[in-house]
C-alpha cells in the first residue's frame, strides 16, 4: 500500500531569475541565471545530478518540445531531460518529476527547472491554444478574465456577499499582495497601492479590474532535490522536507453537469484534503505557517482560502478583511507578492513559489522574513475554474 513521500526528499538547493520584462534576456538566459542559483545554493557540481524536469508551457518563443533546450543551456552531462507541461501547473509538475525519483530511489539528486518568456508573444494575457484534444471541449472564446469573473459572481451569489463587500475584500487581497512584493528585489512589479486605487481602477471584467489581474512577465525558477541523508552528509542544516505533494485534475464533472454551482474550484479541495493527510496535517488553519496560491485573480486567491480549508466555508471575506492573511496575520499568503507582482511566466510559476517557502523557512527572506516558519504550503491552478488542474505541495523543516 502506498505510505506518501513525507520526509522522503529534501530541497538541496533553489535558484530564481529576476522576473519582469526580459527583453535583453533569451529564456536559455533565464535558465541559467536560476540554475546558478541553485547550484550555488546546492553546492553540488553538474556531474552529481542523475536525472532533470524541464516546464514550459509555450512552444511558440523558442524553447520547443523537448527537453534538449534545457540540456544545452546548462549543458547538463548527457543525462536523462524529461520536458513537462500541465497547463499553468507546469511548473509543480516538474518538481514532482524530480521528487518523485528521489522518493522511488530512481535517482540521489535531481532537477526541476521551469521557464517562459511570455512578453516575446506580444499578447496582453496568456496565449490562446491551439486546437488539440483539449480546445473543442471548452468554450472556444472565452477569456481568462472572464471565466474567473463568472467565478466571483457566482461565490457573491452563493454566500450572500453584497457587491461592495467582495469588492473591497479582492481589493484588499490586490494591496496586500502588492505591500509585499515591494520588499521583493525579484518582482516585477515593486509600488504599493493603495484600495481607493484597486477599487477605481478602469475594469477588465466585472468584478475584476486592472489591479486583480496578475501580469505578463518572463521568468525562471530551479530546485535541486535529493534524500535528507545525503542532504545531512553533505554537511546541509536545517534542512527543508517535502511533506506532501498531490495532484488532482478535472474529469469534465465541473463543465458538463450542474452538481458544481461554479463558486468554487473542486479539485483544489480534492489536492488539499489528499495532500493534508499525506502530511498528517489535521487543523490546517492552525498548522500551516505561510501560503503562496495560484492568484492569477484576486478572486482566486480569496476563493482558495476555503478550498484549501484555512478559511470556513463563506469565511475567506471576513479571513480577508480583518487581516488574516497579511504579512502580520496568523496565515501570511503571498509573502513574495504571489502572481500579482512576479506575474505568471506559466513553465516557472509553481517553482517560483516553493522558492518563497523555501526561502522563509531557512530563515533567508531578507526584509519580507516571517518569525519562524515551519510549515509553507504551495497552491499551484491550470486551466479555468470549470475544467481545470491543481497542485498542492506542502514543505517544512525536517524536524518538524
Amino acid at each position: 500500500m502506498a505510505t506518501g513521500i513525507k520526509d522522503k526528499v529534501a530541497i538541496l538547493g533553489m535558484g530564481c531569475s529576476k522576473f519582469g520584462e526580459r527583453w535583453d534576456s533569451n529564456p536559455e538566459d533565464l535558465m541559467v541565471e536560476a540554475y546558478l542559483e541553485a547550484m550555488k545554493d546546492a553546492a553540488i557540481e553538474p556531474s552529481q545530478i542523475d536525472a532533470a524536469w524541464f516546464s514550459h508551457h509555450i512552444d511558440e518563443v523558442g524553447v520547443g518540445k523537448g527537453g534538449t533546450p534545457l540540456s544545452n543551456a546548462l549543458r547538463l552531462p548527457n543525462i536523462a531531460v524529461t520536458r513537462v507541461e500541465n497547463f499553468c501547473a507546469s511548473g509543480s509538475e516538474s518538481f514532482r518529476g524530480a521528487v518523485y525519483a528521489v522518493a522511488a530511489g530512481a535517482a540521489d539528486i535531481a532537477l526541476a527547472l521551469g521557464v517562459e518568456k511570455l512578453k516575446d508573444t506580444g499578447y496582453g494575457g496568456l496565449p490562446t491554444s491551439n486546437m488539440g484534444t483539449y480546445s473543442p471541449q471548452v468554450a472556444p472564446n472565452g477569456s481568462a478574465p472572464g471565466s474567473f469573473a463568472q467565478l466571483a459572481s457566482a461565490y457573491r451569489a452563493k454566500h450572500k456577499v453584497s457587491k461592495d463587500d467582495l469588492k473591497r475584500a479582492i481589493a484588499h487581497v490586490s494591496v496586500k499582495s502588492h505591500a509585499n512584493g515591494a520588499k521583493n528585489p525579484k518582482a516585477h512589479l515593486r509600488r504599493e497601492v493603495s484600495e481607493e486605487q484597486v477599487m477605481n481602477a478602469p475594469m477588465i471584467a466585472e468584478p475584476l479590474g486592472l489591479f486583480d489581474c496578475c501580469g505578463v512577465s518572463d521568468g525562471a525558477a530551479a530546485a535541486i532535490v535529493t534524500t535528507p541523508e545525503i542532504a545531512k552528509s553533505m554537511g546541509k542544516e536545517n534542512i527543508i522536507t517535502v511533506k506532501a505533494l498531490q495532484l488532482s485534475l478535472s474529469n469534465g464533472l465541473e463543465s458538463q453537469h450542474n452538481s458544481w454551482d461554479g463558486s468554487y474550484f473542486h479539485t483544489a479541495r480534492i489536492a488539499a484534503k489528499k495532500a493534508y493527510n499525506e502530511a498528517g496535517i489535521t487543523k490546517p488553519r492552525e498548522e500551516i505557517s505561510m501560503m503562496e496560491v495560484h492568484d492569477c485573480f484576486s478572486i482566486t486567491e480569496m476563493v482558495t482560502m476555503e478550498d484549501l480549508f484555512i478559511s470556513p466555508e463563506g469565511g475567506a471575506v471576513k479571513d480577508v478583511m480583518d487581516g488574516f492573511y497579511d504579512s502580520d496575520g496568523k496565515v501570511p499568503c503571498q509573502i513574495d507578492g504571489g502572481l500579482k507582482c512576479f506575474g505568471h511566466p506559466i513553465g516557472a510559476s509553481g517553482l517560483r513559489m516553493l522558492y518563497e517557502m523555501y526561502l522563509q523557512l531557512q530563515g533567508r527572506a531578507g526584509d519580507r522574513q516571517l518569525e519562524n516558519p515551519k510549515i509553507g504550503l504551495t497552491h499551484n491552478l491550470g486551466g479555468a475554474p470549470s475544467q481545470n488542474v491543481c497542485s498542492v505541495a506542502i514543505v517544512g523543516s525536517s524536524d518538524v
